[in-house]
């Protein structure tokens, strides 16, 4: 885990001797979840988390998943993001629900489900394509699309900027990626990142209010990336 994010994840929170109802437990998770990413500069912060529910909960009215476990997964599914910690993600998710006293409020089978669509819904190159139960694949289509369109392409820069990477470089051109790792591990410009990951999703979404709201943003993209490359020609 780097310093940049969830600093105080294993601090102790002192567990309920009740069982929550599914309204405590989601304040408890998202003031947790709050607390730790709130700031952070990446844009997986604390307003992509609540971005990410709204699609979520908007996206389910039509494709009637169970809206607790979507309401959790959306709220969980960047706490231990590979992309910024390299341990078992599914042991500290445990432990975390452990920790805030939630677990009690829901089977196991249900943990276990949320739990492992949370595993699988990040892109990861698009290399990862295990099935999803369908509140997984409601919010794997709500967490997509807040990376396409106008706040897609803020993230984007957010995050190469973060991470040190050039605007773009049209030496290097697009560069095709070929395994996941090399996806997670170059250090690509960031208009790359439009044609390895933003510009695909648009066809990878799960559930037709997904697909209709995509197509939109795709299009904006396209339409971002044409006038990007008239100004970078000095039109």
């Amino acid at each position: 885990m780097t310093a940049r994010k969830y600093e105080n994840i294993h601090h102790r929170v002192t567990p309920s001797c009740r069982i929550m109802n599914h309204a405590d437990v989601l304040r408890t998770v998202s003031d947790h979840v709050r607390s730790c990413s709130l700031g952070e500069a990446t844009g997986h912060d604390w307003w992509h988390v609540v971005r990410v529910a709204k699609l979520a909960k908007r996206i389910n009215d039509s494709a009637g998943g169970d809206g607790i476990r979507v309401e959790l997964t959306a709220l969980l599914h960047d706490v231990f993001d590979e992309k910024f910690y390299d341990g078992d993600a599914s042991a500290a998710l445990f432990d975390l629900i452990d920790q805030l006293g939630v677990r009690a409020a829901l089977s196991n089978e249900e943990w276990d489900g949320i739990i492992f669509d949370i595993l699988h819904l990040g892109f990861k190159g698009g290399f990862d394509q295990t099935p999803l139960s369908l509140e997984g694949q409601i919010v794997q289509d709500a967490d997509r699309l807040d990376a396409v369109g106008a706040i897609g392409i803020a993230r984007a820069f957010a995050y190469g900027g973060a991470k040190g990477r050039e605007l773009y470089n049209p030496d290097e051109g697009v560069v095709a990626v070929g395994t996941a790792a090399e996806y997670r591990n170059g250090s690509r410009h960031t208009i790359n990142h439009f044609y390895e990951k933003l510009l695909l999703l648009r066809d990878r979404m799960n559930t037709s209010e997904g697909r209709a709201i995509a197509e939109r943003r795709h299009k904006f993209m396209e339409e971002f990336l044409a006038e990007f490359y008239l100004e970078w020609d000095g039109e």
